[in-house]
């Protein structure tokens, strides 16, 4: 099925108009972003709540299929001092498990400070933190989709 490939690749991949899918699998969550068919601007979309692999894999083919997405962006939870630790083999798991379902391709991309850098923004923009809680995951998505969009 799938494989993981370059962002310069999935780039080369992408039919014109097709948009990337941006996801931030956590244990608990996956946010989820999407690509204007420009590949200009990352939008924070939703909230996946984990149930089965099968469950979230069936709302994300549903998405693939209503906004036309041609590939996968996923959040690679590097440590900062560049090593991978346990969660970078969950991600990993994650992906395999992906392209087992999608025939699309996909590249983990580095979202080191993601989180962080997003919780700031709500912060400065006073937000609560129920309200925080509720966003946190599909705007570190978009932060991070938006940083492949860059990178194309």
């Amino acid at each position: 099925m799938s494989q993981q490939v370059s962002i310069s690749e999935l780039r080369a991949r992408l039919k014109p108009r097709q948009r990337l899918l941006g996801m931030d699998p956590g244990t608990k969550t996956i946010g989820l972003a999407l690509s204007d068919t420009t590949l200009m601007i990352a939008t924070p979309m939703e909230i996946i709540r984990r149930k089965r692999f099968k469950d979230d894999a069936a709302r994300i083919q549903q998405i693939v299929d209503e906004q036309n997405v041609g590939g996968f962006v996923i959040g690679w939870p590097v440590n900062m001092d560049g090593s991978l630790g346990p969660r970078c083999q969950s991600v990993q798991a994650f992906s395999e498990n992906l392209a087992k379902v999608f025939d699309l391709p996909q590249t983990l991309w580095d979202e080191r400070l993601s989180t962080s850098a997003v919780e700031r923004t709500l912060l400065e923009a006073d937000s609560s933190r129920a309200k925080r809680k509720d966003v946190i995951d599909k705007m570190a998505a978009a932060y991070i989709l938006q940083g492949a969009l860059h990178a194309i």
